[in-house]
């Protein structure tokens, strides 16, 4: 906790220029960028905390890898986003973190499942149902190992350590991410935008081991709100992007 608290700190202070601001380049047809990522806004889903739409810059930057501290109460997390792998999703994740968005929020979602065992954040309403007032499309992974028991090849490894996006079905990404702390067995149906180090594979140990409050709506406890509650503090990128 007191590191937490010291590391939080520190990147408070050096995020301090980093002040959301409307891009210019943000407006296309009204509702959607006009750069090849095509953020849409989604009216029917505003979104939980205030924050414009992404940049969309083109060609959307595609190389090079990009670092952003996620400082938590549980410890801290150093994400490595791969701007080749997902170059839309990385420039959505990197605004977001800009605008504050993840800022003193709450990672509302921890499965214990035998084949999916991940950490779900990026909801500043702490319900599983909030966003960013936009979505975007998909930027699957290709080249995936199947999962060793699963005999069509469906199934793939998403293997510990991955950060991928949540979503609602194709093309509805928005905010929501998940944290890979054992091999996982799912479809590569989530796109795949980075990975966590060490120390945060170690704070996200900490977190599953703390286990899940059981609720009449989960009484076995393997999905639900992690009885270790975990929020972010800050989340911003190191370096300029």
């Amino acid at each position: 906790m007191r590191k937490t608290s010291v590391i939080a700190c520190a990147v408070l202070a050096v995020a301090g220029m980093l002040v959301a601001t409307a891009p210019a380049d943000a407006a296309g047809t009204p509702g959607t960028t006009n750069g090849p990522c095509g953020y849409m806004a989604t009216p029917d889903d505003p979104p939980a905390r205030p924050v414009s739409l992404p940049p969309d810059p083109t060609p959307t930057p595609n190389k090079g890898i990009v670092k952003v501290l996620v400082a938590t109460n549980q410890g801290p997390m150093l994400l490595s986003l791969d701007r080749a792998k997902a170059p839309c999703t990385v420039q959505s994740f990197l605004h977001l973190a800009k605008s504050r968005f993840y800022d003193f929020t709450t990672c509302h979602r921890l499965t214990l499942y035998p084949t999916l065992k991940v950490l779900q954040c990026g909801d500043p309403s702490g319900t599983g149902e909030g966003g960013p007032g936009y979505s975007y499309k998909d930027e699957l992974p290709t080249g995936l190992p199947n999962w060793p028991t699963d005999p069509t090849g469906v199934s793939k490894v998403y293997a510990r350590g991955t950060v991928a996006m949540a979503n609602a079905g194709p093309d509805t990404n928005g905010s929501q991410f998940f944290l890979v702390f054992a091999d996982s067995r799912l479809r590569p149906n989530y796109t795949i935008f980075g990975w966590v180090d060490r120390l945060g594979l170690a704070t996200l140990d900490r977190v599953a081991a703390g286990g899940i409050t059981p609720t009449p709506d989960d009484p076995t406890g393997v999905d639900g709100a992690p009885a270790r509650k975990t929020d972010i503090l800050v989340a911003r990128s190191l370096g300029s992007w």
